[in-house]
C-alpha cells in the first residue's frame, strides 16, 4: 500500500477526504487483493482489538459511494454508527492525531471553550519513597538516589538483594501521586510497574527461603514475578485488603484503586490462587477476578480483554466500552484534574479506542467535542467542566 492511499485512508476516516480523493479510493479498493489490505490498515491503525468486530470493508465500500452520490447532489449528510460492537458508542485514536469517530458526523454548531490558567501537563514518573525511620524522599526524572539497599535514575527504583537477620527486616512504601506512575525492581528481580494514585508496601530486602510478601495498599499495579524457582522455592504474595493473590513466577495485574467498590486481578501469564476470607479460587490466563469487599461477591470473567487492562503501562489507555464517566476518571488520575459532567447524559456515552498518554489534555477534550458527544468544555485551574 502506497503513502498516497494510506493518508486517502486517514481522510476517509477523519471525513476530510475531497471526492476526487474518495472516488481514487473506491476504484482502489475494486482493485483485487486491496480490500483485505484496508481492512488490515484500519484494524492495525485504528482499533488494534479494541471492539471493531463487525467491521465490513464491503459495507465501507458502498458508503465510499454513498458519499460520493451524496456529496455530488449536495443533499443533507445523515449520521451513522454501524461499524461498532456497541450502540452509542464512539471510537477515539487520540496520539497519532487521528480521531476515528462517527464517520459522517458534523457539528454544526462550534463554541469557543473557557480556558483559564490551563497549564495542565501529561502525568510523569514520579513518587515519594518512604525509608524505614519514616524520611520521605522524592522521586522524580532527573534526579539520581543512592540509598544503603537502592538506587534510583529518577524513572524507576532497583533494590539489591542482601542477607538480613529475619528480625531486622526493614519494609519501605513507594507512593505515587496522581498524575505520575513509577516502576520498581525488587530485591528478588521482580518487577512491578505503579500507576497513578496508588502505594506499595514491601521489604527493601526478602529474606532467602521465606515467603516474599507485598501488600498493594491502594491504586493499580502490574506485577512480573520472579519465579521461586530462582528464589529456593520462595512463594510470592501480594496482599489488598482480605485478598491474599499467591504467585508462582507470573504476570498480572491488580487495581483496587480507593474511589472504587470493585477489585480486579487479571491474569497475564503464568498461574495464581485467590485468597479471600480464607477462600480459595484458581485463575487461568486471560481471566480475571472481580472482587466486592463491601458484599464479598466474587465472579471470574474469562472473555476479558487483557490488552485493554494493562495498556496503561505500556503508555496508552485502551478502552472497550467505556462511559464517558470511567474514561474521565481515568484521566483524571493521569493529569491530575477534578471533572465535572454538567449534562449528566453524556455520562453513559460508550467509546471503544484508545488513548496515548503523552496527549496534552485539551486534545482529548477537542475530540470528544469534535464527536458531538460535548457541546463545550471549561478549564479552570485543576477543574474540567463538560458541558
Amino acid at each position: 500500500m502506497n503513502k498516497k492511499i494510506e493518508n486517502t485512508i486517514i481522510k476517509y476516516f477523519s471525513k476530510s477526504a475531497s471526492i476526487s480523493e474518495l472516488e481514487e479510493l473506491s476504484r482502489w479498493l475494486n482493485e483485487e487483493g486491496n480490500a483485505v489490505l484496508f481492512r488490515e490498515f484500519v484494524k492495525i491503525n485504528y482499533v488494534m482489538a479494541y471492539g471493531l468486530i463487525d467491521f465490513d470493508t464491503e459495507e465501507e465500500k458502498q458508503k465510499i459511494h454513498a458519499i460520493i452520490s451524496r456529496r455530488k447532489s449536495n443533499t443533507v449528510k445523515t449520521r451513522y454508527i454501524t461499524l461498532y460492537k456497541y450502540a452509542a458508542v464512539a471510537v477515539l485514536i487520540i496520539g497519532s492525531t487521528y480521531l476515528l469517530r462517527n464517520i459522517f458526523l458534523d457539528n454544526a454548531f462550534e463554541k469557543t471553550p473557557v480556558l483559564v490558567n490551563t497549564n495542565i501537563e501529561p502525568g510523569t514518573d514520579k513518587a515519594t519513597l518512604t525509608l524505614g525511620d519514616g524520611t520521605h524522599v522524592l522521586l522524580e526524572k532527573g534526579q539520581d538516589l543512592k540509598t544503603k539497599n537502592a538506587n534510583s535514575n529518577g524513572e524507576e527504583i532497583v533494590y539489591e538483594a542482601k542477607k538480613i537477620n529475619p528480625d531486622e527486616a526493614v519494609y519501605n512504601y513507594l507512593t505515587i501521586p496522581r498524575g505520575g506512575q513509577y516502576r520498581i525492581v525488587l530485591s528478588d528481580k521482580t518487577e512491578v510497574w505503579l500507576n497513578s494514585e496508588s502505594q506499595l508496601k514491601y521489604p527493601v530486602t526478602f529474606i532467602e527461603g521465606k515467603t516474599r510478601l507485598v501488600e498493594l495498599v491502594y491504586g493499580e499495579a502490574y506485577f512480573n514475578v520472579s519465579p521461586s524457582i530462582e528464589n529456593k522455592g520462595a512463594e510470592f504474595k501480594v496482599v489488598n485488603q482480605s485478598q491474599v493473590i499467591e504467585v508462582l513466577g507470573t504476570e498480572f495485574n491488580l487495581k483496587a484503586y480507593k474511589d472504587e467498590d470493585q477489585i480486579y486481578t487479571t491474569l497475564v501469564e503464568g498461574e495464581v490462587a485467590i485468597y479471600i476470607n480464607g477462600e480459595k479460587q484458581n485463575l487461568l490466563p486471560a481471566q480475571q477476578a472481580k472482587w466486592i469487599p463491601d458484599t464479598n461477591s466474587f465472579t471470574i470473567d474469562s472473555d476479558v480483554n487483557v490488552y485493554n487492562e494493562i495498556s496503561w503501562k505500556n503508555g496508552v489507555f485502551s478502552f472497550d466500552g467505556k462511559s464517558l464517566k470511567e474514561i474521565m476518571k481515568i484521566v483524571s488520575r493521569w493529569y491530575d484534574i477534578e471533572v465535572f459532567f454538567l449534562d449528566k447524559k453524556v455520562e453513559t456515552t460508550r467509546f471503544v479506542g484508545v488513548i496515548r498518554k503523552n496527549r496534552k489534555l485539551e486534545d482529548i477534550l477537542i475530540n470528544i467535542k469534535n464527536f458531538g458527544i460535548i457541546k463545550d468544555y471549561e478549564i479552570n485551574d485543576k477543574r474540567v467542566i463538560l458541558k
